[in-house]
């Protein structure tokens, strides 16, 4: 019996990234990590910095980081809109983990003109990035 799909399309600031039927979707929303498979309610929310999980037709499975965006699903589909959207591969590990190394010192070192929201946004894409890699890794 083959599975029910749902149209999914990740866009993102330049372009489309993906267009097509999938089984199910996972992001990481404002409130949680959240799943979406054929016939979840409509429904807009926030997405944090995160890994896109997408299982598509026929079980095919694919890893996109997101930088945050908006996701919303309706009868007719799902749409995933980010600021940016990364595949795997394109995704510099070095840079990353520097990128986390300097959120942390930044964070520790708190000088006068300090924005701790920004320090935690760029910690969050850092680590999002990582553990993109490290899930990556494990397949």
């Amino acid at each position: 019996m083959a599975a029910m799909t749902i149209q999914l399309d990740v866009v993102s600031a330049e372009k489309k990234i993906f267009s097509g039927l999938v089984e199910s979707i996972q992001v990481s929303g404002e409130w949680g990590d959240l799943g979406v498979h054929y016939g979840h309610a409509p429904l807009l929310t926030h997405l944090k910095p995160g890994v896109l999980r997408m299982v598509k037709q026929f079980g095919d499975e694919e890893l996109l980081y997101l930088s945050g965006g908006v996701l919303e699903v309706q009868p007719n589909g799902v749409t995933v809109l980010a600021d940016t959207v990364l595949r795997g591969k394109d995704i510099d590990g070095d840079a990353a983990e520097a990128a986390r190394q300097q959120a942390l010192s930044n964070i520790t070192a708190q000088s006068h003109d300090f924005d701790y929201a920004e320090a935690m946004a760029e910690l969050a894409q850092a680590a999002a990035k990582l553990r993109l890699l490290e899930l990556l890794k494990k397949n």
